[in-house]
């Protein structure tokens, strides 16, 4: 039986939130964010830009846009570039038991 569409939108608000906390608290526990707002970043987006990343975010500020989306970069790990290293790195006989 498919998810009623409000069930969905609230689910995925759900999700996102919980994601938004906890990429927002990994960024305090390694020191990123803490009590001092000590630096203005200023730039010229578009705005569509800008709400189409607060709707997919789910956040409704400007800041919070901004401290979610440079704590969620700055904590981005480098899996995609470590696994194209390991290109070849397994022998072509291997069996795999595929």
């Amino acid at each position: 039986m498919p998810a009623h569409p409000a069930a969905a939108t609230e689910t995925d608000e759900r999700i996102a939130h919980t994601r938004n906390r906890l990429v927002l608290e990994q960024a305090r526990a390694v020191g990123l964010l803490g009590a001092a707002k000590n630096t203005r970043l200023s730039g010229r987006v578009p705005s569509e830009l800008i709400e189409a990343a607060k709707r997919r975010a789910h956040v409704t500020s400007d800041t919070e846009l901004l401290e979610l989306a440079l704590s969620r970069l700055a904590l981005e790990d480098d899996f995609g570039t470590r696994l194209l290293g390991r290109k070849g790195s397994i022998p072509a006989d291997l069996d795999l038991g595929i």
